[in-house]
């Protein structure tokens, strides 16, 4: 496969992946630790939307969907797919020791593993274009500009109802 063709590939699927893990386990509803308070509030202050500010802070403060995405791409390059059930045991111990209730991080790994194996068996998207893919979407979610992002990432929280009831 043409490398810049299984990146964007990669990125699509790995920005669906983290989202929609992180979403379904409630990163937009509340702060899951006390930086992603902090951030969800100074993103809310910026005009940014609220939910989406606890989601950028959530993926910042601890290991969750999105780190392991980006994680399990490594360690399946480095050491196959065992390489990504480790990866999941490296960030749910990650999530215990920032105090991190939830699963989604451990979740995200386990399910960006699985993905990994279809798409680099059947398909022909290496494990490397998969961390490339996993870099640029973390990028577009947290660096570019939080003020869209966060509305973004709020709107797609209101459509799985899993928006923060914080005002």
């Amino acid at each position: 496969m043409n490398i810049f063709i299984g990146i964007i590939f990669a990125t699509i699927i790995s920005l669906i992946n983290f989202i929609i893990v992180d979403t379904y386990f409630g990163l937009p509803e509340q702060p899951g630790v006390k930086g992603a308070d902090i951030v969800g509030h100074d993103i809310q202050e910026r005009k940014g939307d609220l939910a989406g500010g606890f989601f950028q802070g959530n993926i910042l403060c601890s290991p969750d969907a999105s780190a392991g995405t980006l994680i399990s791409s490594i360690a399946i390059m480095v050491c196959g797919f065992q390489g990504g059930l480790i990866a999941a045991l490296i960030v749910f111990i990650g999530n215990r020791l920032c105090a991190d209730p939830g699963y989604a991080g451990t979740t995200g790994t386990l399910t960006m593993t699985v993905l990994i194996f279809i798409f680099s068996t059947f398909i022909g998207i290496t494990p490397e274009m998969f961390i490339c893919g996993a870099v640029i979407a973390i990028l577009l979610i947290q660096g570019l500009y939080h003020k869209y992002s966060s509305k973004f990432l709020g709107k797609i929280a209101k459509k799985m109802n899993r928006y923060t009831d914080e005002l």
